[in-house]
């Protein structure tokens, strides 16, 4: 692919060229680019995706530019709010933000000799002509409510500037909102299928963590890297991590058997800018790793037992002086004393309390709860780690939130939230985790609290009373919470993480106080929650009834007798009797009893989304023993 002349191609349009005499003339230029799409994010996290040719657009560049296309309800995830009798939704395009070219690589323009063009334009939902609404829309509210309301906040209580390299509001002319994430994801040849045991033995033994890559994969990282720097997007790396064994080079001369986990990284953004880059990202890695014919898997667990795929998102809060400094509104003046200034404690406090109405927007998919388990540094508590003092910033894995500090470096000090994967819903986190935070600054502030006072509530013990957090909590732990916390001690002191998508969507009902923190001047109205939610509900009851059912019914087909009965022993005898039990009590009905997998069916088909939960669970446990039975099984064979 590299004989393209990537010089030539067009990769971008950035915020300040989109005035209708530019566009024209950037594409005018890049004749390559022959068509323009404009993107929505809908609640669900989905991308619009249209292909208006480049001529018509062009002749009609002011008429597109103020009222977009239309679409219904149908194509796009508006549960509520988009109806059959009232599905009327405009895309129209966002103004202040870079758009991106999304090239065919497989498919070269004969006239330039560059590849086909699709211009994509990051947009908004309107409903009915007037309600915002979607996924991009509720960031860009969720930002400027956080901004407008810091502001104000430190204008009535300027006793934090004393914690801070600023002596007043009024040198502040502008907050910035900063966010990044980091992706992993997996790459494989097509149709192989995974050893799990291999590579849960490659994982323990870290034989692939960092290493040098090889073959297709090396030149596709290195291609990726090389062409998203030309997008702008400053990459800072690309390796490979835990997960993955060594490729196998085949009698062609070819590698196969390719089964590797990779991470790439790239510098922070505005918030809305930061979810957008990243949206785009994942289409150029996909398309180019597939020029070398690997798959790619932003899965948060794709194969139980082995590493699955993180994506964690940095967020930090900055302040742009009128003598051009930036000061990081985070920081503590005294960072060898204190760990962050009371802006900076009550954001962390703000993330951590509500995270119980933060999650059902981090984890709304059966996969991505199946990676946020005990184990392979899951982070399952509701837990973080500052350090064991503030001269030594903290690099404890084990934890939900990490604070990031830089001795000597106040601009670096941020929060890596750890639990969302490829395939959460960056818009939607970032909104959700910047409400939050307002609410803990807002109390931390009104409250007059000092780093000392807040560094004391934010290590409280279990059962201590607290201006702002909850008693029966603890916030803070500097060990391994997995090794030096037992399961109980895990569910007492941090909650009990929810192990159903239906669970984590209860949050909403259970903690409705909390939720009103995204609903602060409409930034996530009453109508937006209740759409999301149905949105989560339909695509979980779905997925478990016509795909992971009938999947576990695959799966318990393929589990056959393997032995026979003239040339065994007791001992295959045995793990089969345990295995057939399983099967049936998993997937056969019978005159008297119905099986797990039809209880299953049967509970979503009548709504009864608790016992379907509990049955997912228990099918869950017993698919996991079944496999590890089989496994063992087969390995006693001849």
């Amino acid at each position: 692919m590299l004989a393209y002349d990537l010089d030539k191609m067009l990769y971008a349009i950035p915020a300040d060229k989109h005035s209708e005499r530019d566009i024209k003339a950037v594409l005018t230029a890049h004749p390559e680019v022959k068509f323009v799409s404009l993107v929505g994010i809908d609640v669900g996290g989905h991308d619009t995706d249209e292909k208006i040719p480049v001529g018509e657009f062009l002749e009609d560049i002011e008429k597109f530019m103020r009222n977009g296309v239309q679409t219904d309800g149908s194509s796009v995830v508006l549960p509520k709010i988009a109806k059959l009798n009232n599905a009327k939704v405009d895309i129209i395009p966002d103004r202040t933000v870079a758009w991106f070219v999304d090239h065919n690589f497989n498919y070269p323009d004969p006239d330039t000799g560059l590849p086909v063009g699709t211009l994509r334009i990051p947009s908004s939902l309107i409903h009915n002509d007037s309600e915002r609404v979607g996924s991009r829309v509720i960031l860009r509210d969720a930002i400027s409510n956080f901004k407008k309301d810091l502001l104000k906040l430190i204008r009535d209580y300027p006793y934090v500037f004393d914690y801070m390299d600023i002596d007043s509001v009024d040198e502040i002319d502008e907050i910035l909102i900063t966010a990044a994430t980091e992706l992993e994801f997996w790459v494989k040849t097509p149709d192989d299928d995974a050893d799990r045991e291999q590579l849960s033995t490659a994982q323990m033994l870290k034989e692939q963590y960092w290493k040098r890559t090889s073959g297709p994969v090396r030149t596709a990282l290195e291609e990726v890297l090389l062409i998203l720097q030309k997008y702008g997007f400053d990459m800072e790396m690309g390796h490979k991590e835990v997960g993955g064994i060594k490729a196998k080079l085949g009698n062609s001369g070819n590698y196969d058997h390719v089964m590797e986990q990779l991470e790439i990284d790239w510098k922070y953004s505005s918030a809305v800018q930061a979810a957008d880059n990243e949206n785009h990202i994942k289409y150029v890695l996909r398309d180019i790793f597939r020029t070398y014919g690997l798959e790619v898997t932003f899965m948060a667990k794709p194969m139980e037992g082995v590493a699955g795929n993180g994506e964690h998102t940095h967020m930090g809060v900055a302040a742009k002086l009128k003598d051009g400094r930036t000061v990081n509104m985070f920081s503590s003046v005294d960072t060898e004393n204190q760990f962050l200034n009371p802006i900076g404690f009550g954001a962390l406090m703000g993330l951590l309390k509500n995270y119980d109405v933060i999650n059902p927007f981090v984890a709304s998919s059966n996969d991505s709860l199946n990676r946020l388990k005990p184990g392979f540094e899951a982070p399952v508590c509701t837990v973080t780690s500052l350090g064991h003092n503030a001269k030594m910033p903290s690099r404890n894995r084990t934890v939900l939130v990490g604070l990031v500090r830089e001795v000597g470096n106040p601009l670096a000090t941020r929060f890596e939230l750890r639990s969302p994967n490829p395939k959460s819903n960056t818009y939607l986190i970032l909104a959700a985790s910047y409400m939050a935070m307002l609410d803990g600054v807002k109390e931390a502030l009104e409250n007059k609290k000092v780093p000392e006072e807040l560094e004391v509530s934010i290590s409280k013990d279990y059962g201590q009373e607290d201006f702002y957090l909850s008693k029966d909590r603890m916030y803070r732990s500097e060990k391994d919470v997995f090794d030096e916390y037992t399961q109980e001690e895990r569910d007492k002191y941090f909650g009990v993480a929810p192990r159903t998508v239906w669970e984590n969507i209860q949050a909403f009902e259970k903690y409705p106080e909390k939720l009103e923190i995204f609903k602060r001047d409409d930034v996530m109205t009453e109508m937006a929650l209740v759409s999301y939610r149905e949105a989560v509900l339909e695509q979980w009851s779905t997925e478990l009834h016509n795909r992971i059912v009938p999947e576990t019914m695959d799966l318990l087909r393929a589990c056959t007798k393997a032995h026979e009965e003239i040339d065994c022993v007791d001992y295959d005898r045995h793990y089969w009797e345990k295995i057939q039990r399983l099967r049936n009590q998993l997937g056969r009905n019978t005159l008297d009893e119905e099986c797990l997998l039809t209880r299953i069916v049967n509970a979503l088909d009548a709504k009864d989304y608790d016992t379907a939960s509990h049955l997912q669970i228990e099918m869950q446990e017993k698919v996991a023993e079944l496999t590890d039975l089989y496994m063992t099984y087969k390995k006693n064979l001849f």
